[in-house]
């Protein structure tokens, strides 16, 4: 981590997660929610902060089955706030796992609707540097909108920066899954983040769950 990372703002991180564990039926939907999750409930936590206290517009990519999604659902309805959130997943089927579905964006829209938050998120079948989908995104965006921006997709989170990096706010929240990790994606996402990090544009406030790296947003190089 960064010496310029203010220690201030790391703290009140903590803090504000530990007094959201501490309502419960709050911490119960997110609970819930986490069953389908290959996140862990502190990362779901902070997203729903992010997205209830932030300025913005969120974008995710890697909606997968819809956990983070509905973190961030909540977040933005209890926020009291209008808030576009678009997610991208491009689907598929999931095999020998232990969250194993024969089609993931039809359970991520399953899942969003029980939560009662399909009509609340705008959801892109597609890959994040499809053509299509960036187009879209922008279409529905403007410079400087992203409040929140999330990444649990593949290895490559420098890429979907350089597509949307624009579109987001200074100090965006920024989550990113898989920065410290067991799978092949661990090490091509640190040294990207860790890149952004050392140029200025990404700034680091903590390690979460399993790996998950969340800061903020300085801007483009």
């Amino acid at each position: 981590m960064s010496a310029e990372t203010p220690t201030a703002d790391c703290l009140e991180l903590m803090q504000r997660l530990i007094e959201i564990r501490y309502q419960k039926a709050l911490h119960h939907q997110l609970m819930k929610a986490a069953d389908h999750s290959m996140l862990s409930i502190d990362v779901l936590v902070l997203i729903y902060h992010f997205a209830k206290t932030g300025e913005g517009s969120i974008l995710e990519i890697g909606s997968f089955l819809g956990a983070s999604t509905i973190a961030a659902g909540l977040g933005a309805r209890d926020s009291a706030k209008q808030k576009k959130i678009i997610g991208i997943e491009p689907g598929g089927p999931l095999k020998d796992h232990r969250l194993a579905t024969r089609d993931i964006f039809r359970d991520l829209k399953k899942n969003l609707s029980r939560a009662g938050l399909l009509d609340a998120v705008t959801l892109i079948n597609g890959s994040s540097f499809d053509e299509r989908t960036i187009a879209t995104v922008r279409g529905m965006t403007s410079p400087g909108e992203i409040g929140l921006f999330i990444f649990d997709a593949d290895a490559y989170v420098r890429r979907d920066i350089d597509c949307y990096g624009d579109r987001l706010a200074q100090n965006c929240w920024v989550v990113i899954d898989d920065y410290i990790s067991a799978t092949d994606k661990g090490g091509p996402t640190r040294a990207q983040v860790d890149e952004l990090v050392g140029q200025g544009r990404l700034q680091p406030l903590g390690f979460y769950g399993w790996g998950t790296w969340v800061g903020r947003w300085l801007g483009s190089a």
